[in-house]
């Protein structure tokens, strides 16, 4: 069997305990043994190399080197990172090096809450993807500063909200991308802002897909 982590903690508005319970649910159903930790200490104490797959869920906050370290360590050898919304896309924001091994950062959500937007799946064929048709989400929506490196599944399209970046014209933002990180898998998805969006079906099957795909082969 399979071992997961998620730590989970950070600003209470992205409701952490009730998303990391939505996401270990997931997991459990395809067939992992999951801890849930409620403090980063677990990153420096634990035997990270030891769980095949590690969620992050933890918005904000910081994050010390020692326990940085093994966490970027650990997925480099081979352990799966993956992810979503501000749990993984907006922690730690001083730590630039947990931003590299992420593939990109959170920087503004025009609108903030209560935005309809559509969310356009790339390939249809893809693992990740597959079968998955486009559909709207009212919710955040997130405007990512992006690692050209990683490789895109499903965008946006700005500008929706009123705000001085509509001045750009159209752009299309990642919602879903995938990365490698030495020989770590590394999952994205910017959809989550509450518990409520992550229970979508959609998202849920974004989530399920992409623990699989990044968990270690």
């Amino acid at each position: 069997m399979k071992k997961a982590l998620i730590f989970q903690g950070g600003w209470e508005g992205h409701e952490p305990a009730e998303v990391a319970r939505i996401l270990a649910d997931i997991l459990k159903e395809e067939n992992f043994d999951v801890k849930v930790s409620d403090t980063l200490t677990t990153l420096e104490e634990d035997d990270l190399s030891r769980y095949d797959l590690i969620v992050p869920n933890w918005t904000q906050g910081e994050i010390t080197n020692d326990q940085l370290t093994p966490l970027m360590e650990a997925v480099a050898s081979g352990t799966g990172l993956a992810g979503l919304h501000g749990g993984m896309g907006d922690s730690f924001r001083m730590a630039t090096d947990y931003q590299f091994m992420v593939g990109g950062q959170w920087v503004a959500h025009p609108g903030n809450d209560g935005v309809k937007y559509s969310v356009h799946i790339k390939d249809k064929n893809n693992p990740l993807t597959k079968g998955m048709e486009d559909f709207t989400v009212v919710s955040e929506q997130y405007y990512m500063h992006i690692d050209p490196a990683v490789n895109v599944h499903a965008v946006t399209t700005f500008p929706v909200a009123d705000g001085p970046h509509l001045s750009n014209g159209e752009v299309d933002i990642p919602v879903v991308w995938t990365k490698m990180w030495g020989s770590g898998r590394v999952y994205y998805c910017s959809l989550g802002h509450v518990a409520e969006i992550v229970r979508m079906p959609e998202v849920m099957t974004l989530m399920r897909n992409g623990f699989n795909w990044s968990a270690r082969q």
